[in-house]
């Protein structure tokens, strides 16, 4: 069984945010090993470039001490993905990879360090989302992915 990493920067606070991450936590169990990690956010404390720049730096230092394995980092302007071919690549790296590390950054992006380590880089959607709530996207995509590749009747 494939191991999968979600790192994300900040952590969730609301209790819908938080039963539907749940929710589908349970649902991937049946298909992968998934350890969401949350890594404190270093927010700014003004709006300049050097500030934010200094704390995505230190946002990378706390994800970079998770990644294991092949490293994806969603990015909005990374490769995009129908849902079946994003089933179609996580079935490819599963027989590649044991473990995949996926990075969902802060509401200031992720540090290039990070994505000068990624593997690859993939995007959702080129609309902007909240990251607490692109955390259940990605949930939901990736259970959308088991299911497709195991020809269960979830993807419509």
């Amino acid at each position: 069984m494939i191991k999968i990493n979600l790192i994300c920067v900040g952590d969730i606070k609301e209790k819908y945010l938080k039963d539907a991450i749940d929710e589908y936590k349970k649902r991937i169990s049946k298909f992968a090993n998934l350890n969401i990690v949350e890594v404190k956010e270093n927010a700014p404390k003004t709006n300049y470039a050097n500030d934010i720049e200094q704390n995505l730096k230190k946002d990378a230092e706390n994800i970079l001490k998770f990644v294991k394995g092949y490293l994806i980092v969603l990015d909005p302007f990374g490769k995009q993905f129908s849902s079946v071919d994003f089933a179609k690549k996580i079935e490819k790296l599963a027989l590649n990879h044991s473990e995949i590390s996926f990075v969902i950054g802060a509401s200031n992006g992720i540090h290039q360090s990070v994505k000068n380590l990624a593997d690859e880089k993939i995007s959702f959607s080129m609309l902007t989302f909240p990251h607490q709530l692109m955390r259940v996207i990605f949930l939901e995509q990736l259970y959308r992915a088991f299911t497709i590749n195991n020809n269960i009747s979830y993807h419509k």
